[in-house]
């Protein structure tokens, strides 16, 4: 004979494991696995002096207004650290593919880093640029994991103009 308090403590513990699986954060949000979904690094150009260099990035993202663009590219280290993000505070809808400059970013001539770009809705994207100031910028497939807990750092956007 089955004790009724235990079947139904086990139901309770997997629905709750269940719900836990299910349930997704704001803050953790998974990203599609739809490639589409995600925006592209397609050219990195590098002035200025070393320290405080200037990198424009051109980006082609699926934009379709506010909820979903890509909302900022970065530079990051080989190892996943983050030397600088550019926010972008609207959809680029009409403008594909789009530059848009940052600056400073602190590294040396030599350093290589990644260059990559995130989507508001679907993370980071695989389609990045690899280089340096020095060697210039390949591109390059990066797993969509790889140091995806920048995606809670600072600086975030904190809105969408339109």
């Amino acid at each position: 004979m089955r004790n009724p308090s235990l079947v139904f403590l086990l139901l309770l513990i997997g629905m709750a494991c269940a719900r836990k699986d299910a349930v997704k954060t704001p803050e953790h949000p998974s990203p599609p696995e739809n490639s589409e979904l995600n925006a592209e690094v397609i050219k990195v150009e590098v002035s200025g002096s070393p320290e405080k260099y200037v990198f424009s990035v051109t980006l082609k993202s699926p934009d379709t207004g506010c909820d979903q663009y890509a909302d900022w590219w970065e530079v990051i280290t080989l190892d996943g650290k983050l030397k600088h993000r550019r926010i972008l505070a609207h959809s680029h809808v009409t403008e594909q593919p789009f530059t848009r400059s940052g600056n400073p970013v602190p590294i040396s001539a030599e350093e290589t880093v990644y260059v990559r770009a995130h989507m508001n809705n679907g993370g980071y994207g695989t389609s990045v640029m690899k280089g340096s100031k020095q060697a210039g910028f390949t591109a390059e497939t990066l797993d969509k994991d790889f140091a995806i807990e920048l995606a809670q750092q600072e600086p975030l956007p904190t809105d969408c103009d339109f």
